[in-house]
Formats: C-alpha cells, sequence, structure tokens
C-alpha cells in the first residue's frame, strides 16, 4: 500500500492585506500582512505571529482582522521564521525573542503606527507574545495570551515531573519539519519510539530538528528556551489578560504563569484572567454535541458565529490598555464562566467563597472490579484497604481521546476503558444539589511499584445518570521512589464546573494513557529508546493513617453573574 503524505501549501494572500517582508537583524525576512482600518492616520496595531500560515483557514486571520480594523487597530499577522512565506531555519521557539523585538521595531517604524503594539494569539503565538515581553521592547504595551504558557516546552521532558506528550512530539513532527505542514500516519506500535516517524522522514528525505534536538536528545530535554535573566517573569512590565479553557489540554501551563505570576507583588497588578468552558480548538461545552453545522474548524458561518466571543475580551482589554479610553479598575481582574451554569466575574481566583473539600478513596478492594469501583467518600475510613494492578508495557491503556487539542469536540464516554483489569476506579454517590467546582483540583495517592518509577493518570469525571462518564480535569504525574507512606500528588489544574444534580463524581486511577503519552517501559531505560519491557505490579493504598483523596474547590456562594 503507498505510503500517504498530504500537506500544506500557503494560501492565497488575502486581497485587504499588504505583505511585507520584514527585515530581522540577521538579514532573514519575514512575511507579514498588513491590515489597516478605514480611518486614515496612525493608530495602535494588534501584533500576531504564527507558524500555522498567516493566510490559512485554519488560524482564521482574514476573517479576525476586520473585527480589529473596526475597533480602530491596524491588524498585523506575521508567519514566524522558517514557515510559509518567511525565510529562515525551521526550528520553533530558538529565534522567538530576537524576531519578536525585530517584528515590534518594524511596526513602529511603519507609517500607520503610532507606536503603540498589543499582541494576542493562541497556543504557539500565544508563546510568541510571552517571547516578545522577554525581549524587553518598549512598544509592546499589553498582551492577550490564549490557551498557552511561557514554556510551551517544559511538559515535553520527563524532568517536569510530568510524562511526556507523545502527542506534543508529534505536532513538532508534522508541524515543524520545514516551512509546511504535514498530515501522516504514524504506526505507534513501532519500536523504539524514537524511531516512530522515521518513516515520514525517509519518504520526504529529511527529518524534524526540533524532535531530535529537544525529544531524542537526552542532553537537551532540559535546555531553556530562555537565556539567562530573559524569563518573561522577570522582564514583564505590561499587562497580561491570561485566556484560558477548562478543558484545554495546555490549561497547566497556562494557570501556572497565572499563579505565579499573582504571588508576586510587583506582578500581580498587571495579571487578568478570563476562563470558558472551551477546549484548545475553542469548541464550548454548550456545544457538545458538536454538530458540523455548529463546527467552526469546517462551517464558515459557525466561524462568523464564534468571533464576536472569541475576539470581544481582547478588545475591551486593548481599548484600555492601548487607546486608554477606558479605566483599568473597569476591567474584571477575574472573568469566568462556570460550566452548566453562567459567566461570573470576581477580584480574584479561585473566587471568594471558594473552600477546599476532600472526598477520599474507599472501598479499593473493589476499585479494579468493573466500571462503578470503589467509592468517593467524604471522611477517610480508619481502616487500611489496597488494591494491586499490573501495568504491562505491551497491553497500554488506550487513549479516549483521539486529539488530545479538541476535548470538548470530542469528549468522549470513559466507560469502555474503565471496565479494564488496570483502570482503578472509585465513584461518588448521587449529587442531592449542583456542586459548584471553582478552583484548583489535584489527588494525593498512596501508591507503590515494584519499578523504581512509575506513571500516574489521574482523571476526574462527571457520571451522568444514564451512567456515561466523561473528564472534567486530568492530570498526569511521573513517580521517582513510589512509596505508600510517601503519598504522590498529582496536579488536575483548575476548573469552573458545574457537577449537576443526580450526577456522580468518579475517580480514574491507571500507569498509561497511550498512544497521547510516552508509556512506561517497565524498567529504567530510556522510554524513547527501550525495546525490552517488563511487566510492573503496582499498589494504592486508601484509609489509615495516610490515605488516598481527591482534593476539590467547591463554591459556597458570594458570586455575582456577569452581564
Amino acid at each position: 500500500m503507498p505510503y500517504q503524505m498530504n500537506y500544506l501549501e500557503p494560501a492565497p494572500l488575502d486581497p485587504r492585506a499588504e505583505q511585507s517582508m520584514a527585515p530581522m537583524r540577521d538579514g532573514v525576512r519575514l512575511a507579514t500582512d498588513v491590515y489597516l482600518p478605514d480611518r486614515p492616520g496612525r493608530a495602535p496595531a494588534v501584533l500576531v505571529r504564527l507558524p500555522y500560515d498567516k493566510c490559512g483557514r485554519y488560524t482564521f486571520m482574514p476573517q479576525l482582522a476586520p473585527w480589529f480594523n473596526d475597533r480602530g487597530y491596524v491588524f498585523v499577522a506575521q508567519d514566524v521564521r522558517g514557515k510559509f512565506r518567511s525565510e529562515g531555519e525551521t526550528l520553533p521557539f530558538v529565534h522567538e525573542i530576537e524576531d519578536g523585538f525585530d517584528t515590534l521595531e518594524w511596526i513602529t517604524s511603519q507609517p500607520w503606527s503610532n507606536g503603540v503594539v498589543g499582541m494576542w494569539g493562541d497556543s504557539y503565538f500565544g508563546f510568541t507574545q510571552w517571547a516578545a515581553v522577554a525581549s524587553g521592547h518598549p512598544a509592546l504595551k499589553a498582551i492577550v495570551p490564549r490557551v498557552t504558557g511561557t514554556d510551551l516546552f517544559a511538559s515535553m521532558h520527563s524532568g517536569s515531573g510530568r510524562v511526556p506528550e507523545l502527542y506534543m512530539a508529534d505536532y513538532l513532527a508534522h508541524f515543524w519539519l520545514d516551512k509546511l505542514v504535514y498530515d501522516f500516519p504514524v504506526d505507534w506500535s513501532r519500536r523504539p519510539l524514537a524511531r516512530v516517524f522515521d518513516e515520514a522522514y525517509e519518504h520526504l528525505g529529511r527529518r524534524c530538528a526540533a524532535v531530535d534536538r529537544w525529544i531524542l536528545d537526552p542532553a537537551g530535554r532540559d535546555s531553556s528556551i530562555y537565556p539567562p535573566g530573559s524569563h518573561p517573569f522577570e522582564c514583564l512590565r505590561v499587562p497580561v489578560l491570561h485566556s484560558v479553557g477548562w478543558f484545554d489540554n495546555v490549561l497547566p501551563l497556562s494557570m501556572s504563569d497565572y499563579s505565579v505570576l499573582c504571588l508576586r507583588p510587583d506582578k500581580a497588578p498587571l495579571q487578568y484572567l478570563i476562563a470558558d468552558a472551551t477546549d484548545h480548538e475553542n469548541y464550548h461545552l454548550r456545544q457538545f454535541p458538536v454538530v458540523p453545522e455548529e463546527d467552526h474548524d469546517v462551517d464558515d458561518d459557525a466561524l462568523q458565529r464564534m468571533l464576536p466571543s472569541l475576539t470581544a475580551p481582547a478588545l475591551d482589554f486593548f481599548d484600555v490598555f492601548l487607546k486608554r479610553n477606558r479605566r483599568a479598575q473597569d476591567v474584571p481582574r477575574v472573568r469566568w464562566f462556570l460550566g452548566h451554569g453562567e459567566w461570573r466575574e470576581a477580584p480574584w481566583w479561585p473566587p471568594p467563597g471558594a473552600r477546599e473539600m476532600r472526598l477520599y478513596l474507599a472501598s479499593a478492594g473493589r476499585a479494579t472490579a468493573g466500571v462503578e469501583g470503589g467509592a468517593l467518600a467524604a471522611t477517610s475510613s480508619a481502616r487500611r484497604e489496597s488494591v494491586r494492578w499490573v501495568h504491562d508495557p505491551e497491553r497500554l491503556v488506550p487513549s479516549a481521546l483521539l486529539d488530545a487539542f479538541s476535548q470538548i469536540k470530542e469528549w468522549p464516554d470513559e466507560c469502555e476503558i474503565e471496565g479494564r483489569d488496570d483502570v482503578l476506579t472509585f465513584t461518588g454517590e448521587p449529587q442531592r444539589a449542583a456542586l459548584d467546582l471553582a478552583g484548583p483540583l489535584s489527588a494525593t495517592l498512596a501508591v507503590g511499584s515494584s519499578a523504581s518509577s512509575m506513571h500516574l493518570f489521574v482523571k476526574l469525571l462527571d457520571v451522568a445518570p444514564d451512567g456515561s462518564a466523561r473528564a472534567i480535569a486530568r492530570g498526569q504525574a511521573h513517580v521517582v521512589g513510589p512509596d505508600p507512606e510517601r503519598p504522590a500528588r498529582v496536579d488536575l489544574a483548575h476548573t469552573g464546573y458545574r457537577v449537576q444534580a443526580g450526577h456522580r463524581l468518579r475517580l480514574h486511577v491507571a500507569s498509561s494513557d497511550f498512544p497521547l503519552y510516552l508509556p512506561h517501559p517497565g524498567t529504567d531505560e530510556d522510554p524513547w529508546f527501550a525495546t525490552s519491557t517488563v511487566q510492573n505490579d503496582q499498589l494504592l493504598v486508601t484509609g489509615g493513617s495516610v490515605g488516598s483523596f481527591v482534593s476539590l474547590t467547591v463554591m459556597e456562594g458570594g458570586e455575582r453573574s456577569s452581564r
């Protein structure tokens, strides 16, 4: 059967934009589209620097431009170095600080610029905003990074304490081979996993430098993308609207940035948060199940219906901090959407009235006995119980999601996976009244293993009256030296979500989630290069003096709805 290889070339230039080749300090030129508002004169600019084609349908820059122009902003969209129409080496992260500075310098030299620039965008083009902050250019006055993090690379290696995401390596291999984007099949059964993309490389005649440099080379995995002293946290001097999605796979990085900055007295006044019940690709909980006519990725009318809610928070933010035509104190510090509820405002996050609630894992002996499993109880049992399961690298727990970036578009029922004997479940009683979650979530698990380390995958699920179980939050951890007397903590990020009356909460624990995450070989060998595997005996303890529990942040009232 012939090898299937498709690729995405640059879309036609938009006739409403003027493309320029902005020069960088080393002579490389970056393709940059400028959309001017109808009104004449100098104006503030909003810059987007992205690697996915500034003219393409996937990121819909031409469709976005009118929304910014109508509010009086010059809209500037640029292909980053080495992508689509831009020149230079195709390598993510490396050049974005200098290229961000030089692009801002180029903008301020243009006749239409008043010297004030804001930046906007999702994911990698959220990261390019943080890189521009690190550059220290004085023209940058505000940023709106969406579903992103200051260090997107951090979660790709085990040094972070997380389990490396295979889907991020897959992303690099498909999006950062060269100027184009490629679509090709991956045989995840191939071993070692370091060779999993080789068939595509052989077909194309080149390798992905990013995968080789930062993932397959052990010496490169802990590399920092910021030179000493230039991390955005140190350089930040402008207000930030952190825009996050409760169902976004990058949410842990986004909320970590926000939380760390809010703890710094010199940076906290610059932090704002808007959080919605969306995933990485902007599908909303209210849309589930997503029908074709409401799918903005394929339906142009659906895209136009989505754009107002996508752009409004940024435009309002820029009106305050770029145009200065509104008062900063009128901008909500936190605006958040309660899933299955409504928009709310708060002076900080977690909101006033939130408190911790613990649910304790119980009836461990039933944890592998079908979907329902053990129990989640309001109090800890004095009786110590345990459950054992086998992590078999040749029989990995399959990923329920096909695309980690589109959780709401898929939002799978996890019941089929939860029926396995290597997946532990603990289910609570039906809620007598709605339970509102609003803040951080975590699981503290007393675990052990016959191996020197183990992977823990934890999901918090909403179990509907019909028995379907869908993930509210998830987290994973690489636990070194697992010992039930020293419980391991798994961060499940944050959420704003209403567990409706009659629904139940369930905790789902496993040792693999493949092929979204790098599997543990059962040995101390580097998982990328392991060719042999060993089964591991795993243990989880409940009750007694140590026990295991899930920590929820729940609302006690006191919040007001926003318009």
